[in-house]
């Protein structure tokens, strides 16, 4: 069998109404967040409200954040989302409280189920447990909990969960088995 992408169904964004709201939030995100110009966080937190985010007190969202879906975001109380933090969510990314994400940092709810030959779409909530430090171009893939005051360190990625107060760095890169390819 070989991958077959003509079959391909695009599950997260059917219907005008959520193409529309989508294209205006691309709009606004990239007017006030993909940019170097300063504007005051209270805009932004109005901003992602306005657009469906649960966002608590005292939250820092610097320059060049990319938001896919704010209506699957909730951040609590001061977490701090550092330059260049995307948050690919497609699933719902839970932030807790005294939460910092660090630049560069990617939050990814999707993936695709390669065994198939269509490819088809999962995607999986991410839960970010109080206290927890993501460090700098660290990845969180979905269906990940990281667990109170875990942290994740310089540019690991996180594919299971993190146990609370402990530390995580390299992880190995390393082949783990054969694809297989099914019709079905």
């Amino acid at each position: 069998m070989k991958t077959d992408f003509s079959t391909f169904k695009d599950e997260v964004s059917p219907g005008f109404f959520r193409k529309f709201r989508y294209l205006i939030w691309l709009l606004v995100s990239n007017v006030i967040f993909l940019t170097n110009i300063p504007y005051p966080n209270i805009l932004k937190v109005v901003l992602l409200r306005a657009f469906g985010a649960k966002i608590g007190r005292k939250v820092v969202i610097k320059p060049w954040v990319k938001i896919k879906f704010p209506w699957n975001l909730s951040l609590a109380d001061h977490v701090w989302l550092g330059e260049e933090v995307w948050i690919d969510n497609i699933s719902m990314v839970t932030i807790s409280s005294h939460v910092c994400v660090s630049q560069g940092a990617f939050l990814l709810t999707g993936n695709h189920n390669y065994s198939k030959s269509y490819f088809p779409l999962i995607s999986k909530p991410i839960l970010i447990e109080e206290g927890v430090w993501v460090c700098a171009k660290a990845v969180v893939t979905g269906g990940v909990t990281l667990k109170s005051h875990s942290i994740l360190s310089l540019g690991c990625i996180a594919t299971k969960d993190l146990d609370s107060y402990y530390i995580y760095g390299n992880f190995p890169l390393e082949k783990i088995k054969p694809r297989t390819i099914s019709s079905i």
